[in-house]
């Protein structure tokens, strides 16, 4: 017998089957399939790069990236930026899929290249932008890149327990799971600590100098560490991890990291979000306050 029992316990058939929603906030994009489901054109603008994305923390690491690029002089790394809704099913237009073919924010098209470029999967996009610029914020000393790298991949592959994992189970499921939610609790305490106790040794993830990696990390685990991730500061006593907190707060500060945690941003203040982002000049003009109608 398979099923769920009056009692609540659930027995895996022998060949699962999609025969039903999954249910929780994200049950109406959620499938078994890849490819498009509809077609759709992408839009273009006038820049070499092309990002489509959204403001998630995976697609936060690419805009900061971009933007200090630009802060360090990297003309070249101008771009637009597109939203992409993906409540609403926009990452399964055919030209989303063209550019991703896992559907999944953020990715970038490099069109200065004689055959346009793509690129998918936000550490991919960080180490494609930095090799493109001389190597920007990635060291060019081999135990340090190393370093670095293995920081950045450490978040590839730790993410997933904290946002597919802890955030969904405590914040999205349809229903609260005792164990799921003990389960991936510990496993985000434990990574913090494993931050925590890399930042009592060093400034930032790769050494003194600031990276890839912290652009990779900043933006799930400070989000985590101010308690701004899933509203779950409280539930995991995120104000323990001292030095994840101060080296949150020192990034935070950073002009380019304020500009790019702004685009493709479509919630909170209507100040802090540049839905789209064509030129330098949109943080001061195209704001979503400034575009909105006064009523």
């Amino acid at each position: 017998m398979n099923g769920t029992t009056p009692d609540g316990v659930y027995t895996p058939p022998t060949v699962w089957s999609w025969n039903k929603e999954s249910g929780g906030r994200f049950a109406n994009i959620n499938r078994p399939i890849a490819g498009a489901t509809h077609d759709k054109d992408l839009p273009v603008g006038k820049h070499p790069l092309q990002l489509y994305s959204l403001a998630t923390p995976n697609g936060v690491k690419v805009t900061v990236m971009l933007e200090e690029l630009l802060a360090l002089g990297h003309a070249g790394a101008e771009y637009d930026a597109w939203l992409i809704r993906i409540s609403e099913g926009d990452q399964f237009g055919s030209g989303f899929v063209a550019v991703n073919p896992n559907s999944k924010i953020p990715a970038l098209l490099d069109r200065s290249e004689p055959t346009p470029v793509r690129v998918f999967e936000s550490g991919a996009i960080l180490q494609y932008l930095s090799e493109k610029f001389g190597g920007a914020f990635l060291p060019a000393d081999r135990a340090k890149r190393a370093e670095c790298l293995s920081w950045l991949f450490w978040q590839m592959g730790s993410a997933p327990y904290l946002g597919g994992g802890f955030g969904h189970f405590y914040a999205y499921a349809p229903s609260k799971i005792e164990y799921a939610i003990d389960r991936f609790a510990m496993e985000v305490k434990r990574q913090l600590d494993v931050l925590d106790r890399r930042l009592a040794q060093s400034r930032y993830l790769a050494g003194d100098d600031y990276t890839i990696a912290d652009m990779a990390v900043w933006p799930w685990y400070g989000t985590l560490a101010k308690g701004q991730l899933y509203e779950a500061g409280e539930f995991l006593q995120v104000g323990e991890y001292r030095n994840v907190l101060r080296w949150t707060d020192e990034i935070a500060q950073r002009p380019a990291v304020q500009r790019g945690r702004m685009v493709n941003r479509a919630w909170g203040q209507e100040s802090s979000q540049l839905r789209e982002r064509h030129d330098a000049s949109d943080f001061e003009t195209r704001t979503q306050d400034k575009l909105e109608t006064p009523t």
